[in-house]
């Protein structure tokens, strides 16, 4: 083939989804019927070069076809329409020449409804009998219709229907479309007249006629004698089947198989003494197996001719095809190609046509993204004419140059000089934009990998641990620490949360993570649980990065403590698309999944205010105003008769052993005293108390207002009452030792405020320190001495008698006023004498 193919675009229409069956077809006049798959038909003018009307129909249009009578039927989801086109030429001629520049919008209602029924895929109108293709359940059905004369919208008549199995169980498309079917009629024409019991229109130029002898092989004699039209139905389980219309007792048969989705079916390869009949039959599938059926020379011993099918396999995936006398052109969406089907280019003989065929190249035309086209024309003087859709909605000419021409010693003509260089460049800019496409993509997918790999890997860290069973021995390489302090906002204080998310992985938290943080209070028996979460989108953590934010977890006067603080890291799957993308992924918008990073917990003692001794009354009287004071000293009279008094205090007491602190606390801090240097073990127990980093949280005011050297701490509780914590060493005698030593050292902290709920908090708050130091502590660095005997036994006996007590009260039955104290009491006896941690 000498030149290039050129290519005009007539008319836009605007990008096409990926959903629908898009649609070129070319009426009996000048008309042609455009549909995107979407819910409209264009009636565009080949002579006027410009858009007359558009057609909105109640749902996505698959099939439209129209008769000579211009009468255009339309096939959707719910039935067919039928419009009398002529009733368009009526609406022109009425409306004035501004208003006739723009397209008519008609609306299609139900009342052009002529045959209802649901998942129409293909139409096909022969004669005077309107057949369509669905699928009813769990078979395809082959309805026929006969048109009434009156040309008035009405609904046809059944006066057949054929059945098929299905035998492929997927057969739905996208967005649960049924997939695309082909319907064609193939006619037998021997020259003779016929009278056509189905009536029609249809002219013997717009026939499809196949060779007597190709006919009769394929269809059987008795159809070439009736003469009888034959139905050709291309399923999408790859099935091509026939029907002839004028047999009686006639059923749907399969012809072939191919195997994959049929895209095309038609004729083709004109004889040259007869050109009235084509000699081949072309079935295309959706993979590129192209199959030619044929009238083949039968074996030597029978003799006579026999039905051939040869297959050739192009590449695909076939979005469209169409077929003239001798070539196929197909679309694979990204080029339009070219196969030449007739003999008298391949130049072998018979039978070294099945070899010959699957050895043919198509011919690439250098035109893409055409998703429809149209049945070829020729000129007079033998160019090639092919309509399309593109994927960007435009309805293009494409002309493709003479085949077979040779060249001249003449000198090319200098208007063909400018046509093939207008052609080049238009082929070289369809190149260039496909490849800035393609590029695109590429790109972008490839970003969508690296991204989609950092977060798999990260899923994996993450997720690792919890697989085992075995407790982790070290922290996450992604996690979260704290620091809490104490500011004031508009006259109140509150209690502020500075959280830190370091990433000392090797991996980028990229766009799409979110942190999230949930605070979760104490919450006592029977009341329910409330909790508050946060969240925190950022761009970019890349390796060694930090991202500190700030959150509120209590007010002043708040007693819900200690607060659970439950770190989580959240992606977000629709980070993988882009902005144009998301409307049609609306699944994904909402969809992400968790992963669990640590748990971080405030408990008192990060929430005390440490306070110097002298400051404790002024600080404790500014907190409350002169009728505050007033009501309060009023209510202590009226309930002591009237003689004033201090508040209760209450205190509890927590016993170390000395040994055990030097071998923990003072090893860690690189200090290697004497046992005399007492003071050094108990400032610095009550420094790491206080403001040590406990599992992963800190105070946020390092020692402000405490002596390095002090072994008294005074402190406001978030309850705003003030707290005593004093560290001392003293001896503990010992009964039964076994190593003839009299007295153990031992450091005891005293808890000591007029609010039992501190002390109660601050109690917890410093045994679970303990427990976490014991945890940590080596086994070699554990202590050799043993727990006295004598002190258990005397902590069992008092237990024994608080029993007694509290059982003797209770079958008694005392009143609430005289219950809460003795159980104050009791609780207060039970923590006197602790037991000795060692």
């Amino acid at each position: 083939m000498e030149g290039r193919s050129s290519v005009e675009t007539w008319a836009e229409f605007g990008f096409l989804g990926k959903s629908g069956s898009p649609k070129v077809k070319c009426g009996f006049g000048t008309n042609m019927f455009i549909s995107t798959g979407s819910n409209e038909v264009y009636v565009y003018s080949t002579d006027e070069k410009k858009l007359k009307a558009i057609l909105q129909f109640p749902g996505s249009v698959t099939d439209l076809v129209e008769s000579c009578d211009a009468q255009l039927f339309v096939a959707c989801r719910r039935g067919v329409y039928g419009f009398n086109l002529q009733l368009l030429s009526h609406r022109h001629q009425s409306s004035s020449v501004a208003a006739s520049s723009s397209p008519d919008e008609i609306d299609i209602s139900s009342e052009f409804l002529v045959a209802g029924a649901d998942g129409v895929s293909s139409l096909l109108l022969v004669g005077s009998v309107l057949l369509t293709l669905s699928q009813s359940g769990a078979s395809w059905l082959l309805t026929l219709y006969k048109r009434p004369e009156q040309t008035l919208p009405s609904s046809y008549e059944v006066i057949g229907s054929f059945c098929l199995p299905l035998v492929s169980p997927v057969i739905q498309g996208d967005a649960g479309q049924t997939t695309k079917s082909v319907l064609n009629c193939i006619h037998y024409d021997d020259g003779t007249p016929s009278s056509s019991s189905l009536g029609g229109t249809d002219t013997r130029s717009s026939r499809v006629c196949l060779e007597p002898v190709l006919f009769k092989l394929l269809f059987g004699v008795e159809a070439a004698l009736a003469k009888s039209p034959v139905i050709l139905c291309g399923l999408p389980d790859g099935r091509l089947c026939f029907l002839p219309l004028r047999l009686p007792g006639s059923q749907l048969r399969v012809l072939h198989s191919l195997e994959q989705p049929v895209v095309l079916v038609g004729a083709s390869v004109v004889m040259e003494t007869d050109p009235r009949h084509a000699r081949c039959l072309v079935v295309v599938g959706e993979q590129g197996r192209v199959v030619l059926i044929r009238t083949d020379k039968a074996d030597p011993e029978r003799g006579g001719s026999v039905a051939g099918f040869t297959e050739v396999c192009v590449s695909g995936p076939v979005e469209c095809g169409c077929v003239d006398q001798s070539c196929l052109y197909y679309s694979t969406g990204s080029d339009l190609l070219m196969l030449d089907l007739s003999e008298r280019s391949a130049g072998r003989e018979d039978n070294e046509r099945s070899e010959e065929g699957a050895r043919q190249n198509p011919t690439s035309l250098n035109v893409c993204r055409v998703i429809a086209l149209n049945e070829p024309t020729r000129c007079a003087a033998g160019e090639v004419q092919l309509l399309g859709l593109s994927a960007r909605g435009q309805l293009q000419s494409i002309r493709l140059p003479l085949r077979g021409q040779e060249v001249g010693p003449s000198k090319p003509l200098s208007s063909q000089v400018s046509r093939s260089v207008r052609d080049l460049l238009s082929a070289i800019g369809d190149v260039c934009e496909r490849a800035s496409v393609l590029k695109t993509v590429i790109k972008s997918k490839n970003l969508s990998l690296r991204q989609l790999n950092q977060v798999v890997n990260i899923s994996f860290l993450l997720t690792a641990r919890g697989k085992t069973r075995e407790p982790p021995t070290e922290e996450k390489s992604i996690r979260c620490h704290s620091t809490v302090s104490w500011s004031r906002s508009l006259q109140k204080d509150c209690l502020n949360l500075t959280c830190v998310l370091e990433n000392s992985s090797g991996y980028v938290l990229e766009r799409g993570w979110t942190l999230s943080i949930s605070v979760h209070p104490l919450s006592g028996p029977g009341e329910e649980t409330s909790s508050v979460n946060f969240s925190f989108p950022f761009h970019s953590l890349c390796p060694g990065e930090t991202l500190e934010v700030s959150l509120p977890v209590a007010a002043a006067g708040d007693t819900s403590f200690p607060l659970t603080l439950n770190c989580s890291l959240i992606f977000s799957l629709s980070s993988f698309l882009a902005e144009v993308d998301l409307a049609s992924f609306p699944d994904l918008q909402d969809s992400c999944f968790s992963l669990p990073l640590n748990t971080l917990t405030v408990d008192w003692l990060h929430a005390l205010q440490v306070v110097r001794p002298k400051e404790t009354v002024t600080l404790q009287s500014s907190t409350m105003d002169a009728l505050q004071a007033f009501l309060s000293s009023h209510q202590l009279r009226c309930s002591r008769g009237g003689g004033a008094s201090n508040p209760e205090e209450y205190s509890v007491c927590v016993r170390v052993s000395s040994e055990f602190l030097r071998n923990t606390l003072m090893l860690k801090n690189s200090i290697q005293q004497p046992e005399s240097a007492s003071p050094n073990i108990c400032s610095s127990l009550l420094g790491w108390l206080l403001f040590g980093d406990h599992e992963g949280v800190k105070s946020g005011h390092q020692g402000e207002g405490m002596d390095s050297n002090s072994l008294v701490l005074h402190a406001r509780a978030p309850s705003v009452s003030t707290v005593k914590i004093t560290a001392k060493e003293v001896s503990a005698e010992e009964a039964n030792t076994g190593r003839g030593e009299s007295c153990q050292v031992i450091v005891e902290i005293q808890i000591e405020s007029s609010s039992i709920t501190a002390v109660c908090g601050l109690h917890h708050a410093v045994l679970h320190r303990m427990q976490t130091l014991l945890k940590k502590t080596p086994d070699e660095a554990a202590p050799s001495t043993q727990v006295q005997t004598s002190g258990l036994r005397r902590a069992l006996q008092r237990a024994e008698v608080l029993h007694t007590q509290i059982s003797e009260a209770l079958s008694v039955g005392l009143s609430s006023g005289q219950t809460n104290p003795f159980l104050l009491r009791v609780y207060q006896e039970l923590r006197e004498n602790p037991l000795l941690i060692i």
